[in-house]
């Protein structure tokens, strides 16, 4: 099992270590409902220093990029990132993925945790261009700062002008007297905040610092449990639940990733255009259950009549809506918000209603 450089931090501050696509990880400190408000109403840091990231440069970076990826690199410049997927030229997804473009010849590109050495095959099995491949995982950390007080605390620790940087931009400067930190405008909790990449010998000096700058804005450490029914609120994917190989992103709600331009060939780019013209049989959803209880991914989802329609990718108990909610794959024509479903839980049938997403909406 591998460790984050944070993992002493974590142990001292109280917290429930689980493994994690092969890292030692914080699930929780003071307990996942907690953390999670805190993050929705205040601030709060979480490491996911367990992430991928590799660099690819060289001419023939873009060209490599524009290859594998559903998204259009041409919308990038420098200071930029975007989001977008690996189709994997079988219909499905090798993972989802962020690319940032430094300039016209260096990106770093972040990839899940569990899929590090997946991806890393892939990208380079893919370069037919000899791009420059570098695998910079073990030596880079990262920290997410979410939640509505996430600028009044950063702005203490750098001179950057944070407060004018829109969604998925970045920039390089110092950050709690940490030089080159990469600090983006991203998240994956439907929050404001900020995600910071450093190498890994900064970031506990970062962490403490930035713990202390936002103690008066209520600050906490959040872990992975938290991490999950924030993002599940979000109606953000995660992959192995809601994507996976065998899952189109027209499947799973991410047409608006896949960009059809003719000066850009992309794997499975034939394929996946017959699914948006022709539609395909199955889409992701979210839902809230109207009866009490928690949906768990594998329940089955079935229709009045319970025939079995569908699958939960997953569930949880919302803390904000105090409610369970989860996402699944249902026919198109149980995707207009306000249908009813109903979730198998054991020998009870339990009445949800389709949402859009975000499934908790503030």
């Amino acid at each position: 099992m591998k460790n984050t450089p944070l993992i002493e931090k974590h142990k001292q501050l109280g917290a429930k270590i689980v493994e994690f696509a092969g890292y030692n990880m914080p699930i929780e400190y003071t307990g996942i409902n907690d953390e999670h408000t805190t993050v929705r109403e205040k601030v709060g840091i979480f490491d996911v220093s367990h992430m991928g990231e590799f660099w690819i440069t060289g001419p023939n970076a873009y060209d490599l990029i524009q290859k594998v990826s559903a998204n259009d690199a041409a919308k990038l410049y420098p200071g930029r990132a975007q989001y977008s997927c690996l189709p994997n030229g079988k219909g499905g997804l090798v993972d989802d993925f962020l690319v940032y473009q430094y300039d016209d010849q260096k990106y770093m590109v972040v990839v899940n945790a569990a899929n590090i050495e997946k991806d890393w095959n892939w990208w380079n099995q893919q370069n037919t261009m000899n791009a420059k491949l570098e695998d910079a995982s073990d030596r880079m950390a990262l920290l997410a700062v979410q939640g509505p007080n996430a600028l009044s605390t950063l702005e203490k620790l750098t001179d950057e002008d944070l407060s004018s940087m829109k969604p998925f931009r970045f920039k390089v400067g110092k950050l709690a007297g940490v030089d080159d930190v990469i600090i983006s405008a991203t998240g994956y909790t439907g929050e404001n905040g900020f995600e910071l990449y450093a190498y890994n010998e900064g970031v506990e000096k970062m962490w403490d610092a930035i713990l202390e700058a936002g103690k008066e804005y209520g600050i906490k450490p959040i872990g992975l449990g938290a991490r999950d029914t924030l993002r599940l609120e979000a109606g953000l994917c995660l992959y192995g639940n809601d994507i996976d190989e065998t899952t189109s992103p027209i499947e799973a709600g991410l047409g608006w990733v896949v960009k059809f331009k003719d000066y850009k060939d992309f794997i499975d780019k034939d394929y996946l255009w017959k699914q948006k013209q022709e539609g395909v049989s199955r889409k992701l959803t979210g839902f809230v259950l109207k009866d009490k209880g928690i949906p768990r991914q594998h329940y089955e989802i079935i229709n009045e009549k319970e025939e079995t329609i569908g699958e939960v990718t997953s569930g949880t108990m919302s803390p904000m809506l105090k409610k369970g909610i989860g996402m699944g794959y249902v026919p198109p024509s149980y995707t207009e918000e306000g249908t009813e479903i109903f979730i198998k839980v054991r020998n009870k049938k339990l009445a949800a209603e389709v949402t859009g997403m975000p499934i908790f909406k503030k």
